[in-house]
């Protein structure tokens, strides 16, 4: 294991916070994915950092069911942590880094599938509603549905729905610009059509939340 002291944390708009400082990376590349994971958090506008657990349960508390945070996780073993509102109370999932990659932390009792990411954005925008644009059909003219997906506690079974994210600070009018144009370039050619500065502005956060 090696500690954050060994790689320099290079572009980053401000240094790893004290609780990521103190974990430990299994490798430079999984430094490196978590580094590009706090960047983009930072500019995400929902990402409460050092906050704990029992102050996202509050900042959560008046808020509707699909509410959602990221956070630093308060176990040494993980980065992140997904808090939302659900109609059972305030749920705080763990964000697993495997293998260059970032899942939610899966429970015992389920039997699905978990997707796999390489940005805790897209792991993110993956759990929420999808757009209101038309899905593909399937071959007896209906749309393909949403996969729903279910947590675990006290024994109960609980849709995860991710509606919204709960704002840490106002973002910039060209940050939810890019945002919006993230949600409609439903193609790589649609891209490779913009302008050489605006596809790198757009690289830079390439997720529509």
């Amino acid at each position: 294991m090696v500690t954050h002291s060994k790689f320099p944390a290079a572009g980053m708009s401000r240094p790893l916070d004290t609780s990521l400082r103190l974990k430990t990376f299994s490798s430079k590349s999984e430094y490196q994915l978590v580094v590009n994971a706090v960047r983009k958090l930072q500019e995400s506008g929902f990402y409460w950092s050092t906050v704990t657990g029992s102050d996202a349960n509050l900042l959560l508390s008046a808020e509707p069911a699909g509410t959602f945070l990221i956070r630093d996780s308060s176990d040494q073993r993980h980065f992140f942590t997904l808090s939302v509102k659900t109609e059972s109370g305030t749920k705080n999932l763990r964000i697993q880094c495997e293998g260059d990659s970032f899942s939610l932390q899966t429970d015992p009792r389920s039997s699905q599938p978990v997707p796999r990411f390489d940005c805790v954005l897209k792991l993110v925008h993956h759990y929420m509603p999808p757009s209101p644009c038309p899905l593909p059909e399937q071959p007896g003219g209906a749309p393909h549905p949403k996969r729903a997906y279910y947590i675990y506690s006290g024994g109960e079974k609980i849709p995860l729905v991710l509606s919204r994210p709960l704002s840490s600070n106002v973002s910039s009018l060209q940050h939810l610009c890019r945002k919006t144009v993230n949600g409609h370039l439903d193609s790589y050619e649609k891209m490779t059509q913009l302008p050489g500065p605006i596809k790198e502005f757009l690289d830079q956060y390439d997720a529509p939340l």
